[in-house]
C-alpha cells in the first residue's frame, strides 16, 4: 500500500462531505458542475478498477468511499436540477 496514494485520496475525499451538505441544504445547482463531478467519478472508478485487478490493497476502500460520495453529490445535483424546473 502506498501511503502517498492513501493521503491523496483522504485529502481529495475530505472535500466531498462539505459539498454534499451544501447540495442538500441549498437545493440548488449553483456553483456545481455536473461535468466536473462526472470526470472525477470516472477517475475514482478507474482507480478502483486498477486496484481491483492489478494492485489490490486496502486503499481500494478509499477509492470506493470517494466514488460513493461523488455519486451522492451527483444524485443531489440531479435532484436539485429537477426541483429548479
Amino acid at each position: 500500500m502506498s501511503i502517498f496514494e492513501a493521503v491523496m485520496l483522504i485529502c481529495f475525499g475530505a472535500a466531498w462531505p462539505a459539498s454534499i451538505y451544501k447540495s442538500y441544504i441549498s437545493r440548488s445547482t449553483q456553483g456545481k458542475s455536473l461535468l466536473f463531478m462526472l470526470i472525477v467519478e470516472i477517475g475514482y472508478f478507474s482507480g478502483l478498477i486498477h486496484k481491483f485487478f492489478y494492485n489490490y490493497d486496502n486503499v481500494i476502500y478509499l477509492y470506493l468511499l470517494n466514488l460513493l460520495m461523488v455519486g451522492v453529490d451527483i444524485a443531489l445535483y440531479l435532484r436539485n436540477q429537477r426541483l429548479a424546473n
